[in-house]
């Protein structure tokens, strides 16, 4: 994960994803270096659009939280309903006794 922050980090400041830059990032940051992952990663960059890909990335987690926003809006309309229920039973309970006060 280290190495797609330094590329990340680099995007970012508007540097260039390369070899050398990289390696210094994760210098800098005391991360020991492997430069097969490096060469990896650099070349796996080469054709692609970053903004595109984070635009994507930040669309997907909010598109999947939308059910589960959903479940949670149902989960307290149930809740609100059934102390709905509970207030109208506690009010015809209160009538009924009153009645036989009366009554």
């Amino acid at each position: 994960m280290e190495y797609v922050y330094g590329a990340m980090l680099l995007h970012s400041a508007g540097k260039e994803i390369n070899e050398d830059n990289l390696k210094k990032v994760l210098d800098a940051a005391g991360i020991e270096v492997d430069d097969a992952k490096i060469k990896v990663l650099v070349s796996s960059l080469e054709d692609v659009d970053i903004e595109e890909a984070i635009s994507k990335a930040a669309v997907a987690p909010v598109a999947a939280a939308a059910p589960e926003a959903a479940k949670t809006e149902e989960k307290e309309e149930k809740k609100e309903e059934a102390e709905e229920k509970e207030e109208e039973v506690s009010e015809e309970e209160v009538a009924e006794g009153l009645g036989a006060l009366f009554g």
